[in-house]
């Protein structure tokens, strides 16, 4: 609504700026570790408690254990060789903030496809709190429409957004 002012960026308004390095080393260590495939000692990174929360498909995976079960595994399974290529990030005291590109073969089960041998590019942005020297909080979006578009899987069934890429269109057709 017009002239609606609630309050912005609570969660980082009182960050201890002083943690920045801190943080940055954390999250490039954790990088690292996914790019390793470790799971069995992640907890190197992550908090015993931490909070995993994704995007509808992904889930909220609460604490260390139900993120390796329940996402961390489960993944792996789906998607070989996968490699992470962070594009940009961001660092400000106990925050940081990702978006980049997974590489990895489809070759598990994933989201009811049967392996198509297909790579895949899996795009996303992370978002984090690092406290104690491990990450507490993770906010995630996995663009999982587009890796399910590239295993031949339109999940919008063709009503995408994207058709209104089309310079053809014209903003009267946009309003039916």
């Amino acid at each position: 609504m017009k002239g609606s002012r609630p309050p912005q960026a609570q969660l980082s308004a009182n960050t201890d700026m002083s943690k920045t390095a801190e943080t940055r080393a954390v999250i490039e260590s954790m990088v690292d570790g996914l790019n390793d495939h470790r799971i069995a000692d992640i907890g190197d990174f992550f908090s015993e408690s931490f909070r995993w929360m994704g995007n509808q498909g992904c889930g909220t995976k609460r604490g260390l254990k139900d993120f390796q079960a329940n996402w961390q595994k489960p993944f792996q399974a789906a998607f070989s060789d996968k490699v992470c290529i962070d594009e940009a990030r961001l660092y400000m005291g106990e925050w940081a903030a990702a978006f980049g590109r997974q590489e990895a073969m489809h070759t598990g089960l994933f989201m009811g496809v049967a392996p198509t041998g297909k790579k895949v590019e899996i795009r996303y942005m992370d978002f984090w709190k690092v406290q104690d020297g491990k990450i507490c909080d993770n906010w995630v979006m996995v663009d999982f429409p587009h890796v399910l578009s590239q295993l031949g899987v339109d999940v919008f069934n063709s009503e995408g957004w994207e058709k209104f890429n089309d310079d053809e269109q014209t903003s009267d057709q946009h309003k039916n």
